[in-house]
């Protein structure tokens, strides 16, 4: 609805699609989008950064600014979300994970990157390190699902047919329910940008989760790994622990980070934090 596109939101978006070179690559029968920023410091590897369910490149709207003055950064709009198309049928995380490299590859050429992948976005990112291990330099999960571990339910409400103040009251639910830890910081922003995503998503993610897709895309993968979740995620709490055991016992070495005070949506919530903890990870990667 026009009266939720608040100007938070479009004070946050208008300068970073003005700096933006938008692409496109081949997806099914149609196209992904991406958007790029940034030419990289010399010695700095690329950053792709995969987005949520029912989401876009604008999950990572309040960390791009950082990541841009150092790196070049490449976000995509994962197939069936966003402005892309939907990935052919019937779509599997090896499928769309399969456009995904072969997009990434027709825009960074042969040059080893950094992946980052957020909740679906990880699910995914694991399957496209395991397509092409040799391309990535290390691979960042983030608030990661489908491990097959224990999970409260997150009840959502509907919201498509839902229209002004009870269209909106929906939105902060959800957002309270999965995304963000404190309710107070759903605002303008946050709300609008929920919104924008429900009218734009159209492959149903969400059944992915319960699965173990992701951990079987990790099983022996040969790229150093590493972990950042909120320390109130939504998806993880009470049983956090179990998540980072897990990947330490995929990969021994594995980096991890848990972000204080700050849900699934962390680097939202607290995207200094999650700034400092991701470089981190790199860091330990490179050591």
């Amino acid at each position: 609805m026009p009266d939720l596109m608040t100007n938070p939101l479009e004070a946050l978006l208008a300068p970073l699609q003005a700096a933006a070179r938008r692409h496109e690559t081949p997806c099914g029968e149609g196209r992904m989008v991406w958007h790029e920023w940034g030419e990289g410091a010399p010695g700095e590897a690329p950053v792709v950064l995969l987005h949520g369910g029912s989401g876009s490149w604008r999950h990572w709207a309040r960390n791009i600014p950082a990541l841009a003055a150092r790196h070049r950064v490449l976000a995509a709009d994962l197939p069936g979300l966003g402005e892309s198309d939907m990935p052919p049928r019937p779509d599997s995380p090896d499928a769309i994970a399969a456009i995904v490299a072969a997009g990434v590859a027709a825009l960074l050429g042969p040059v080893r990157y950094r992946l980052v992948g957020f909740s679906f976005g990880a699910m995914i990112g694991g399957h496209v390190a395991r397509q092409a291990p040799e391309r990535l330099a290390s691979f960042t999960l983030v608030g990661a699902g489908a491990m097959g571990l224990r999970r409260r339910p997150t009840p959502m409400q509907p919201v498509r047919s839902l229209h002004g103040p009870a269209r909106e009251a929906a939105n902060r639910a959800n957002l309270a329910a999965l995304m963000l830890a404190h309710p107070e910081r759903i605002e303008g922003a946050a709300l609008a940008l929920q919104d924008w995503h429900v009218r734009h998503a159209r492959l149903r993610s969400r059944p992915f989760a319960g699965t173990t897709a992701l951990r079987d895309a990790l099983e022996g993968l040969a790229v150093p790994l590493a972990g950042i979740w909120g320390e109130l995620d939504s998806t993880a709490t009470p049983w956090l622990q179990d998540r980072l055991d897990l990947l330490r016992a995929l990969q021994p070495g594995v980096a991890l980070a848990v972000v204080p005070d700050a849900g699934h949506w962390v680097m939202w919530e607290a995207p200094e934090a999650f700034g400092a903890a991701l470089a981190g990870t790199w860091e330990h990667a490179m050591s």
